[in-house]
């Protein structure tokens, strides 16, 4: 529940600024209840009226507004409708010495970008490291609990700062690939598992999915229901079975067949095909009923192929969507044997694009360890038609399985080395593989740039990322992107946009707001949890129409409880309409926004994030809050 946003005036610093960019804020599926008190008296406005214009960027509330036009700040509980940005391509970048430490001293002009051969102004830019969030949240709690001013002026008691150790900072979301498992791999990787949840730091929160979609577990410190959710994996192929096929035609070899007319791959498959109708019906086919035979045989196997992978694509970008609303450092760890997508192409591009701009690390380990090929692995189940088609078939085919088996990292390989991720294959030290993939890199670089005249045609853009340094450094960043299909709908793309910044992660300091955070208790079992935000109005820009001064800020406050899980917000929209006089004589110390929460006992992490809606600038900051 939410009180009246409160403006009182008080005395606070402007942050300094840092450019970062400004998606367009908001917050969806929140219920706002505002109301502004009347500004004191002595700034009460004169009785002359001033109509406002309204700019391109609101929208008509439905709900009932202060109807006084003389009014200098107002509320309503509709968002406007925002200017939406142009496309904005986020590219993660890991850069490394020799030895492969990660290098952290570079800075913009160290990095070009290349789309389509052409360089690009990178037009945002940022030095990352693990632990920024709760090391900013922690200094801003602090800085409140410091603020003796401050409590006197709102005669509330000041939030005590939740310890470090109680508030979660790292978030790993562990998805075994148990559509693409086999049995013994499963369970190889399952015991490595247990061994490396047992090394998880009290700040780490862990999450369990499987892209069969059965039995997830969400985020939780809770080491037995970890092991209980390994306990519960087993391999859950969707289509296939044990019984050895005669032809027997893989996805790869039915992708070579159908949409590439590999002519090795045909013809590996028109000779087995025939030595397979003499052994099971004794009676041969024209060279036109093989080919009829194989096409529609490769066609099965490639549309039953494909929806295996687009399952399990598709649990991959819901984990993701999943990461990005929680508030901290953000880790994605795929087990599998890795699996192709040879024409979702699109799809998994998405996931990329959408993990980049969440800041989501996507890392993997190749289950199959140092794996023997498919064509040597088992000898107790020999491939009968391809024995029967002779030795020059068994060498064709033997090479088409060999390009199976490597073409299967290669999707597991491309989503780490696009989002600053570890790729850890061709080791059978699962407890090493383990602890890279579940560790982020020390540095990493994000880069943003807004490709010129980009056309909706769904096209790939080659991305490269260089260095203009002399050193000899190795740069891991994603390989390319594509447009979108079509441009989004301004409204709903803006809602999208708006929420995730609510969810993000990041510490903005664009506009001049400070958060501030206080609690008491009214009982054993209940607590009343204060947000306060600071807004030096006299360094915002302002549209001037008719005499007024008009801007509209936007501020979402939201919690989250101690695993990263939302637990509630709101949303304010402040419109100002200041007279010159009160401007500058009368709001030198700024006005600031209170919002309560009924809340329980407990750790909380704290989001303020404040829009302008005349600059489209924004600022977001954490806090952390522990009431016992």
């Amino acid at each position: 529940m939410s009180s009246p946003a409160e403006p009182v005036l008080r005395r606070g610093r402007q942050d300094s600024y840092c450019f970062a960019w400004a998606p367009i804020l908001a917050f969806v599926c929140l219920v706002c209840s505002l109301a502004f008190h009347a500004l004191a008296q002595d700034n009460a406005p004169a009785n002359s009226a001033s109509k406002t214009s309204q700019s391109d960027s609101a929208t008509k509330p439905t709900q009932t507004e202060n109807k006084d036009s003389n009014a200098e700040i107002a509320s309503r509980d509709e968002p406007t409708r925002f200017r939406v940005n142009v496309k904005l391509v986020v590219v993660r970048a890991v850069v490394r010495d020799a030895q492969g430490h990660a290098v952290g001293t570079l800075r913009r002009e160290d990095f070009q970008v290349l789309d389509k051969g052409k360089p690009q102004v990178i037009t945002q830019f940022e030095a990352e490291q693990p632990g920024m969030l709760a090391a900013k949240a922690e200094q801003t709690s602090e800085k409140d609990s410091g603020n003796k001013a401050l409590a006197n002026a709102a005669s509330d008691v000041l939030s005590k700062p939740a310890s470090v150790a109680s508030m979660p900072e790292r978030y790993v979301a562990y998805v075994f690939d148990d559509v693409h498992l086999e049995f013994g791999d499963l369970a190889q990787v399952r015991q490595a598992a247990e061994r490396h949840f047992a090394t998880l730091r009290p700040t780490d929160r862990a999450a369990i999915f499987t892209t069969s979609g059965v039995m997830p577990l969400d985020f939780t410190d809770d080491r037995a229901k970890l092991q209980e959710a390994l306990n519960r994996l087993q391999p859950r192929p969707i289509v296939g079975s044990d019984v050895q096929e005669c032809p027997d035609i893989s996805y790869y070899q039915a992708d070579l067949i159908v949409n590439k007319n590999d002519p090795n791959a045909q013809q590996v498959a028109l000779q087995e095909t025939a030595a397979c109708q003499a052994i099971n019906t004794g009676a041969s086919l024209s060279s036109s009923g093989l080919a009829a035979m194989v096409n529609a045989l490769s066609t099965q196997v490639l549309n039953l192929g494909e929806h295996e992978s687009r399952i399990s694509l598709g649990v991959l970008e819901d984990v993701v969507k999943r990461l990005s609303r929680m508030p901290g450092q953000r880790s994605l760890v795929l087990v599998s044997p890795g699996f192709i997508a040879p024409d979702l192409q699109y799809e998994y591009t998405g996931i990329v694009d959408r993990a980049v701009r969440t800041q989501v690390v996507i890392s993997a380990l190749d289950a199959r360890g140092l794996y023997v090929p498919s064509a040597f692995a088992d000898a107790s189940k020999p491939n009968i038609g391809v024995t029967a088609a002779g030795t020059g078939v068994q060498g064709l085919k033997s090479l088409i399985e060999a390009q199976a088996d490597s073409a299967q990292a290669d999707l597991l390989a491309l989503f780490a080395d696009s989002t600053g991720g570890t790729f850890f294959h061709n080791s059978n030290d699962f407890d090493e593989g383990f602890r890279r993939v579940a560790d982020t890199p020390e540095y990493s670089y994000v880069l943003a740039f807004v490709p010129q005249n980009l056309k909706p045609d769904g096209s790939f853009h080659n991305l490269t990322v260089k260095l203009t340094t002399p050193q000899k450094l190795s740069v891991q960043a994603r390989r390319g992107y594509y447009a979108p299909r079509s441009f989004s709908d301004p409204v709903e793309q803006a809602k999208e946009e708006m929420e995730d910044e609510t969810f993000s992660q990041e510490e903005l300091h664009q506009l001049p707001v400070d958060l501030h955070t206080q609690f008491f208790k009214t009982n054993e079992e209940e607590a009343k949890l204060i947000v306060l935000a600071h807004v030096d109005v006299q360094h915002l820009h302002f549209r001037k129409a008719e005499g007024r001064n008009n801007n509209v800020l936007t501020c979402v406050s939201a919690l989250f409880n101690r695993d990263g899980s939302f637990v509630q917000g709101t949303q304010k929209i402040v419109t100002m309409h200041w007279k010159d006089e009160t401007l500058e004589h009368k709001l030198g110390s700024g006005i600031t926004l209170k919002t309560s929460f009924d809340v329980k006992p407990g750790s909380y992490l704290v989001r303020l994030v404040v829009r302008d809606d005349e600059t489209q600038m924004m600022s977001a900051e954490n806090g952390t809050v522990e009431i016992r």
